[in-house]
């Protein structure tokens, strides 16, 4: 798949409606600042508030616009196996490079449930896999033994996007991939906390820090990941603020007005989510130009 950032992509709405015009502005300028993937339908993307039909000609209209030129990921993970299968073989027809499957929200499966809906989806889709496990908004944690054993058992399960939050469980499960999958892969789901997984082995991050700021976050993870710590460790600092910014409001409504400020989009929300407070704009604009990205 990829190693270093991938954006978790907004996507622009203009009285409504989806804007291609805002969002082919956005993708070619995430490609020309060096980032090395891109999602679209992604939490940050508003996915549930996407028709079925949006769906289809936002994911189309990506996999034409990127053309290969960095791998394309689709969010198509949701509560009912079924449809996450549905809508993973409809990605997988439209021509995207990968999946990411959210684990099931709400119903709160156990591990071997877990263990199974992957296993369902695994045997029946070619598209590589990547696990997405962000318990604070699921209400369940996949625990490193339930990934290490969908690792061993499809190869087309390649990775997981960890937003646990809890470091030691994902030192553990990078502990416990070791003599069984060499080239399964481990992003972070947290921007802030990137640094500290690819000095553990990880091998990057699936960010939202980067729909502002992707050369910064690009730059951060290729200096890890090469060795590099100190001038990575200077630059995870510099960026700090700006990621625990990002996060004083649910996700996306922060990096949506952030976005806005560069001039790539309208700050438009679907509801149920709305635009930032003015307390968060404030936090956001002064953050945004002590880092020096806008004048």
């Amino acid at each position: 798949m990829f190693k270093g950032v991938a954006t978790a992509l907004i996507t622009p709405f203009s009285e409504g409606a989806v804007d291609y015009k805002s969002f082919e502005k956005f993708i070619q300028w995430q490609i020309e600042k060096g980032v090395d993937a891109l999602l679209v339908l992604g939490t940050t993307g508003e996915a549930p508030s996407i028709s079925e039909e949006e769906r289809k000609e936002l994911v189309s209209f990506a996999v034409k616009l990127v053309n290969g030129r960095v791998p394309l990921i689709v969010g198509t993970g949701t509560n009912s196996t079924e449809k996450t299968l549905k809508m993973t073989l409809q990605a997988q027809d439209l021509g995207a490079d990968g999946a990411l499957i959210v684990t099931p929200y709400y119903n709160k499966p156990v591990q071997e449930g877990l263990y199974q809906h992957y296993a369902y989806i695994a045997k029946r889709v070619e598209i590589p896999i990547i696990i997405y496990n962000v318990p604070s908004r699921t209400g369940v944690n996949i625990l490193p033994e339930t990934v290490v054993r969908l690792a061993a058992d499809f190869k087309n399960i390649v990775g997981v996007k960890e937003a646990s939050g809890n470091m030691a469980q994902i030192d553990l499960l990078l502990l416990k991939l070791k003599g069984v999958r060499d080239d399964f892969l481990v992003w972070s789901g947290n921007d802030d906390q990137a640094f500290h997984l690819m000095c553990s082995g990880g091998h990057g991050v699936i960010s939202v820090l980067s729909n502002v700021v992707p050369d910064l976050t690009a730059m951060m993870c290729k200096k890890t990941l090469e060795g590099n710590l100190e001038e990575a460790r200077e630059l995870h600092l510099k960026l700090f603020p700006l990621m625990k910014a990002l996060f004083v409001e649910t996700n996306p409504i922060p990096v949506k007005f952030g976005v806005s400020l560069l001039g790539m989009c309208k700050n438009e929300l679907r509801l149920p989510l709305v635009p930032a407070s003015e307390k968060t704009r404030e936090l956001v604009e002064s953050t945004m130009k002590e880092l020096g990205v806008l004048s």
